[in-house]
């Protein structure tokens, strides 16, 4: 009986090691996925400012008098 309890306590030792290991690798995963997450709201700061810029150019050229679809071209490169 004495062997059982010993043998038992040997096995948890192995899956304690396994269960710590288990633990940091969500947790490291999780620190991952929120970084991962900054980046992307950070990269939709740049976006908005780029289409800001753009709907800024189009309005410009819609006041001198051109269409719609003539200020869209010419904002992206258009002659």
């Amino acid at each position: 009986m004495a062997k059982d309890k010993n043998n038992a306590k040997k096995n948890c030792g192995n899956r304690k090691g396994a269960m710590v290991a288990y633990g940091v690798i969500q947790l490291g995963t999780g620190v991952i996925s929120a970084l991962s997450l900054a980046a992307i709201a950070l990269s939709f700061c740049s976006v908005k400012k780029e289409a800001k810029v753009f709907t800024d150019c189009v309005q410009e050229v819609r006041e001198s008098g051109k269409s719609s679809s003539t200020a869209v071209r010419f904002c992206n490169g258009g002659n």
